[in-house]
């Protein structure tokens, strides 16, 4: 278990260690003699906290909802002449872990298209 464990990260440390040299190298490509990497370099650490960011929005979400229709399918086997308010808990409960997701993609964007810090970064 371990051994698979330690393969699997390696591999994806491997995988991501690739990825960013590539991006760097194609972005590279693109910049006029003269200029410097920090707008490049800025603008990868962006979409990786914007990618970052969703990715972990979207995982409490889904965490979230799941644990919310689990507890109500089980309070519903236990006394089915409640489902309607825990129909209700349960949607007000969802609707609450979804805001997560929400906050996590409009932090993604603002990373992605109105960045406060590109200023001092690029300025």
């Amino acid at each position: 278990m371990l051994r698979k464990f330690g393969k699997t990260l390696l591999t994806l440390f491997t995988t991501t260690a690739a990825l960013l040299s590539s991006q760097i190298a194609f972005a590279a490509e693109a910049i006029p003699a003269g200029e410097s990497y920090t707008k490049v370099l800025f603008a990868i650490g962006a979409m990786l906290g914007a990618g970052i960011a969703m990715g972990v929005g979207a995982v409490g979400a889904g965490l979230g909802i799941g644990t919310a229709t689990n507890g109500a399918c089980q309070a519903v086997g236990r006394n089915p002449g409640v489902q309607g308010k825990i129909m209700m808990t349960m949607l007000i409960g969802m609707a609450m872990a979804e805001s997560i997701a929400i906050y996590a993609l409009v932090i993604s964007l603002v990373l992605l298209f109105a960045n406060p810090f590109m200023r001092y970064f690029l300025g």
